[in-house]
C-alpha cells in the first residue's frame, strides 16, 4: 500500500526548512493504521521477539499496537523526568535540536529480544540511543521498525548491523 498518500507533510515545522512528516492523517484512519501496525507485524512475525521498545511520543503510537498485534510486552522509553522508578538516561541529538531519553532500570531481563518501533527514522539519533539503552540493560536488540524513513538524513548509517525496515522512505 503506498501510505504516503495518508501522511501530511507540513513545511517549515518545527522550524524554517523541515519537511514534517504527519502521521496524525494516517492514524485517524482505523483501516490504514491497521495495515500499517500488520505490515510491521509482518516484518517482526519471525524475530521472536519477546518485547517492543518505542520512544516518547509517537514512537508509543506505533510500538504499543505493534506490541499488542504480536503478544508481546512494550517499553516506554521516555523523555528525561518522566519515569517514576529508578532509570539509566542518555542524551541525544534530534535533527533540529538535543532531548534525552531515558527507560526504568527493571525494564528489560538481560538476553530479552527487543525491536526498537517509532514512527520515524530521521538522523538515527533517537534510536540509537534508544538501542544504547536497551542493550546498557542487556537486551539484545534484533530490529528496528518505522512507518517512515527520511533517508536522505542517513539514519539508517547510525544502525548498521541491525536489520532495519520502513514502510515509506522519503
Amino acid at each position: 500500500m503506498d501510505y504516503k498518500q495518508f501522511i501530511r507533510v507540513i513545511p517549515n515545522f518545527p522550524q524554517e526548512g523541515i519537511r514534517f512528516k504527519d502521521i496524525t492523517t494516517l492514524l485517524k484512519d482505523g483501516e490504514i493504521y491497521k495495515s500499517a501496525i500488520d505490515e510491521l507485524a509482518q516484518f517482526c512475525k519471525d524475530k521472536e521477539i519477546d518485547l517492543i521498545a518505542g520512544p516518547e511520543a509517537r514512537g508509543f503510537v506505533v510500538g504499543a499496537p505493534l506490541s499488542y498485534a504480536l503478544g508481546v510486552g512494550f517499553v516506554p522509553i521516555r523523555k528525561s523526568g518522566k519515569l517514576p522508578y529508578e532509570t539509566i538516561e542518555a542524551q541525544y541529538n534530534l535533527e533540529y535540536g538535543k532531548d534525552a531519553l531515558a527507560v526504568h532500570r527493571d525494564a528489560i531481563t538481560p538476553g530479552q529480544r527487543v525491536l526498537i518501533a517509532d514512527d520515524l527514522l530521521a538522523t538515527g539519533g533517537t534510536i540509537e540511543t534508544t538501542i544504547n539503552l536497551m542493550e546498557q540493560l542487556g537486551a539484545e536488540v534484533v530490529g528496528a521498525a518505522f512507518l517512515i524513513e527520511l533517508s536522505y538524513l542517513n539514519g539508517r548509517d547510525k544502525l548498521k548491523g541491525y536489520d532495519v525496515f520502513s514502510l515509506v522512505t522519503y
